[in-house]
């Protein structure tokens, strides 16, 4: 059933990025902003959670997770480091997984050659 909820939250966010782009003049950028505002919004009040025990994957994978996970970093820090933690916990729950796609970003540039689109 985890593999279900997974699939219908992660799914359930692809369908609204989908409307969003078909319906809407929004660019893509804007949707991916909006998203991880969302997450963040989400988060902060404390509302996001819900849906990460539900989902699973589902919902911390897509963008709004990682707005998640910037707002819960921030609300750890700010607990334990006061004000200063507001600036400094998003980028530190979030450090390793930026990390990660700079690295991995850097070693497939490395082994493939880019070609220029067409």
């Amino acid at each position: 059933m985890q593999y279900f909820n997974a699939f219908l939250c992660g799914g359930l966010l692809c369908v609204i990025g989908q409307v969003l782009i078909d319906r809407t003049a929004m660019t893509f950028a804007k949707i991916l902003v909006c998203y991880v505002t969302a997450g963040v919004i989400l988060g902060g009040l404390g509302l996001y959670q819900p849906l990460v025990d539900w989902a699973g994957a589902g919902a911390t994978v897509p963008l709004t997770g990682f707005g998640n996970l910037l707002a819960k970093g921030v609300r750890e820090a700010v607990a334990e480091d006061g004000l200063l933690g507001a600036f400094t916990g998003g980028m530190t729950a979030a450090s390793a997984g930026i990390t990660a796609a700079i690295f991995f970003g850097f070693v497939v540039a490395l082994i493939f050659r880019s070609k220029p689109k067409k």
